[in-house]
């Protein structure tokens, strides 16, 4: 079986991933939905976040994570996700660290080589431009909808062109904090 590329992102109701300059301050950082992401998406999580919350990180879902340099470098971390492979995309910087590559090689040519390979989910994380280039690749979104409007901001898929393309949902949980993950499936026709 083929790996899947996920997109497991924090938006808001109007659509953003953080504002104009990449602040993303604002998205609720406690509330029960953070029980959700605990038990299901411990992965997603920094490495030494999860270290000090006790919470064990197995790569039970994803074993690689594929960052922009700017979502890479709000982290403020060399190696944010150092239990995964890490793979940060940049045509201009670069850094070294544990886990971590940084290629300036193309994004999609990166991840069909990537679903080649055996291994777990390929994680998304971000940001905008880069999913945007990546989004006929994408298998699966999990989106946590946060109850906020941005007014402006990076969007979820960046200045991505008008195409159509169909996902279905297959499991929507709403915590009493108004997030609310919703996770689809790409419709494959025929």
């Amino acid at each position: 079986m083929m790996r899947e590329l996920v997109y497991y992102a924090a938006v808001t109701l109007d659509g953003f991933i953080a504002g104009p300059d990449g602040e993303f301050d604002a998205f609720l950082i406690e509330g029960d939905h953070m029980d959700g992401i605990n038990a299901r998406f411990a992965d997603t999580l920094p490495t030494v976040a999860a270290e000090a919350l006790g919470i064990p990180q197995r790569n039970e879902m994803f074993d690689t994570v594929l960052m922009g340099w700017n979502t890479y470098e709000v982290g403020g971390l060399p190696s944010p996700y150092r239990h995964l492979r890490q793979i940060v995309f940049s045509r201009t910087r670069s850094v070294e660290a544990e886990n971590l590559t940084v290629t300036s090689e193309d994004p999609l040519e990166v991840v069909r080589r990537l679903k080649q390979e055996d291994g777990g989910a390929i994680w998304l994380c971000g940001g905008g431009t880069l999913a945007a280039a990546l989004a006929e690749e994408i298998d699966r979104l999990v989106l946590k909808r946060q109850p906020l409007l941005f007014g402006s901001g990076i969007p979820l898929f960046g200045d991505r062109p008008y195409r159509p393309e169909r996902f279905d949902a297959v499991e929507t949980t709403a915590y009493d904090s108004g997030v609310v993950f919703t996770e689809y499936v790409r419709r494959r026709e025929g």
